[in-house]
């Protein structure tokens, strides 16, 4: 028994090294060895034809790009099928940003729970000196009595050594997280402290997944709602998306 357990330790990646062979086969030559030199911490596993003839999808740093068969040309933009009215390109991207934000321990964030049972979750990158995002957390209370769950992330748009960002790094450091974000969204001066933070770390976050202003919304499912939007209007497009 411990001789069989060993055995598969050891070819263990072994059966990996052959499985990321099998999914690389099939990837045309120059479309490999051109990404190798140019792009060369793309997701290599993540290379696919798309429906058009002569072109490949691959991931690089979360981004959906593509490349041509010859290696020659990488594109930088949609693929919509207009017969199915689909967005091909968001499709994919949709679904790196909610593996993105999956994969974020929850304990990093500043929760405001559904009352009762939660019945959908938005994730927010917020700046608390944005007025929009102010505009938002006033709409938390309805949303929470209406069953949404909201997650705050720190997006601090004028990044690392700002005010605002200092600013941040006392919000999540404060005592009591939930009332400090809440005071300075409203302006109030919040005492400057500092801690372990994931400040820094969700701005990168934000970057990654393309966080242009805020607030930024993320649904379950991985779309990104840009800007503010009121509490009813949120409810709607969250029960009939």
């Amino acid at each position: 028994m411990r001789q069989t357990l060993f055995r598969s330790f050891i070819l263990s990646p072994v059966i990996i090294f052959l499985i990321n062979s099998a999914l690389a086969a099939g990837i045309p030559a120059d479309v490999k060895k051109r990404l190798d030199v140019i792009v060369p911490d793309y997701d290599a596993i993540s290379v696919k034809a798309t429906p058009i003839s002569g072109l490949y999808e691959f991931i690089d740093d979360g981004r959906v790009l593509y490349i041509s068969q010859d290696g020659r040309y990488i594109v930088n933009g949609s693929i919509i099928d207009l017969e199915d009215k689909v967005n091909l390109t968001e499709k994919t991207q949709n679904k790196i940003i909610q593996r993105l934000i999956d994969g974020y321990d929850e304990k990093k964030m500043i929760v405001f729970p559904a009352e009762e049972s939660t019945r959908y979750t938005i994730t927010v990158f917020t700046d608390v000196d944005c007025p929009y995002c102010a505009m938002l957390h006033k709409e938390v209370p309805k949303l929470n009595k209406a069953g949404i769950t909201v997650r705050y992330l720190m997006y601090p748009r004028a990044g690392p050594g700002s005010e605002t960002f200092i600013k941040s790094v006392s919000v999540w450091c404060a005592d009591d997280q939930k009332k400090a974000i809440g005071r300075a969204k409203e302006g109030a001066v919040i005492k400057v402290k500092t801690c372990d933070n994931p400040v820094l770390e969700q701005f990168e976050l934000g970057q990654k997944i393309g966080v242009t202003g805020t607030p930024t919304l993320i649904l379950e499912n991985g779309k990104i709602l840009p800007g503010f939007l009121p509490a009813d209007q949120l409810i709607n497009l969250l029960e009939n998306q």
